[in-house]
């Protein structure tokens, strides 16, 4: 670390803005120069602002984050990283809610909202219609109820479908499928009753009083509007699709969040570190794969270029021509892979470029148990580094990790052997650990 030594007047200058050579300078020792200063106003201004945030994170956790989130709505990438933080503060994040939403991101009831303006095929409009029709009369008790009361010139037949399919119904009715279904019949339904008040006819549901403070009256009112015929809900990989389709996130679940604890241990480097990593740093990262965009070289092979994402981030990884035809069959859109590969350096940002990938519910580690006198004898471990090292095969191919388990009476501790102890055969490695005393098994990196 540089110390100032000595300081000097260097005459009078005009001030320039951050970033700008040879101004806000500071002469140090041996007539070196420090450049790009900050003076002590503007130092002061950053470090209040510094305390403030700080305190209202620590104070307010909710209301920040949701701040954060709506501040910030338009950059998936940080939003996903600080719905991320979210998740490591124990603060959760729910779907839009037709009773509860508002125009963002919303504290309530110790979590944070999504707010329809995060929905896709959700404008303006049909927001302002929403909300006016839940302010004069209340929640909403029913799809038929919600077609019924909010302004279908304004909320058509996507948007409905489009709020059924990122959960905001789920607190009425938990069977999205069940709702796509009855929404064809109700929406007609509503449409007809709308034509009805246009030309001053009345029906039955008037006469009822469907607009009343009684909701149990209210609820009995529509017991008669159509409905379709009873079906399953979506599987649950089907609806976390549609979420992440519209909200750009999966919120309810995510497919990786089973894996989070096994993620962990294998790849100590999530996608949002990708950046700050040295060039040809070896990378294994438990992924959904998002899209795969398939490209021709200058000289007529295939390549492609995949939209990848964990639980921290989103990012793109590149598939070169040799790679793409040995593992192009794997390469299914909405798939949980484990991705291998390294760090590269193009135009100043790092890229990562694939090396192999797999299936996690194909994916096998070698398990080693160890005791403690086990894990501190040296010659042991020697032993354990040469059998593996005999068993590693063709480097290239050798992708398959080593736990070590160090159980004791009180503590049981996984640790992830170095990826120069990974081999090619995990069937062949559990064998040679057996036939040397070692307790070894392979074990996959799912529960199937």
């Amino acid at each position: 670390m540089v110390k100032i030594t000595a300081r000097k007047f260097v005459g009078r200058e005009n001030v320039y803005d951050i970033g700008v050579e040879r101004y806000h300078n500071f002469a140090i020792k041996n007539g070196l120069i420090a450049s790009n200063c900050f003076n002590k106003s503007h130092s002061t201004a950053y470090g209040y602002v510094t305390y403030q945030t700080a305190y209202l994170k620590a104070n307010y956790p909710l209301e920040y984050m949701a701040a954060l989130l709506t501040a910030n709505s338009g950059d998936t990438d940080k939003v996903q990283k600080y719905i991320n933080n979210c998740v490591n503060m124990g603060i959760t994040i729910d779907p839009p809610d037709i009773n509860r939403s508002g125009l963002d991101f919303t504290p309530a009831a110790g979590k944070i909202l999504f707010g329809f303006t995060a929905v896709r095929n959700v404008g303006q409009n049909a927001i302002a219609s929403i909300l006016s029709a839940r302010n004069e009369l209340g929640q909403f008790q029913s799809l038929a109820d919600f077609c019924d009361r909010v302004d279908l010139r304004a909320v058509n037949r996507r948007t409905v479908e489009s709020l059924i399919y990122c959960g905001a119904f789920d607190k009425i009715e938990t069977n999205r499928q069940q709702l796509i279904n009855d929404l064809e019949l109700v929406y007609d339904w509503a449409q007809s009753r709308d034509k009805d008040r246009a030309s001053g006819q009345g029906n039955i549901f008037d006469l009822l009083g469907t607009n009343v403070t009684n909701n149990q009256t209210a609820s009995n009112a529509f017991e008669a509007v159509p409905k379709a015929q009873p079906v399953q809900d979506f599987p649950p990989q089907e609806k976390l699709r549609k979420e992440k389709e519209l909200l750009g996130f999966y919120v309810s679940d995510h497919p990786l969040k089973s894996l989070r604890q096994a993620a962990s241990l294998l790849s100590p480097i999530n996608l949002s570190q990708i950046k700050e990593q040295k060039e040809d740093t070896k990378v294994c990262a438990v992924i959904m794969l998002n899209n795969v965009k398939k490209v021709m070289t200058n000289k007529g092979a295939q390549m492609a270029i995949l939209q990848i994402e964990d639980l921290t981030a989103q990012s793109e990884a590149v598939v070169f021509s040799k790679t793409y035809e040995r593992i192009s069959e794997q390469l299914i859109v909405d798939v949980r892979l484990i991705l291998w590969g390294k760090v590269a350096r193009r135009d100043d940002q790092n890229q990562l470029i694939v090396e192999d990938v797999e299936k996690v519910e194909e994916v096998k580690m070698v398990m080693v148990e160890l005791n403690p006198q086990e894990a501190g004898d040296i010659e042991h471990l020697h032993h354990l580094k040469t059998i593996l090292q005999e068993q590693s095969g063709d480097k290239e191919q050798a992708r398959t990790p080593v736990i070590g388990i160090i159980q004791s009476e009180n503590s049981r501790q996984l640790v992830r052997l170095g990826w120069q102890f990974c081999v090619q055969y995990s069937g062949r490695t559990v064998q040679a650990l057996q036939n040397a005393r070692f307790t070894a098994h392979t074990k996959s990196l799912i529960d199937n």
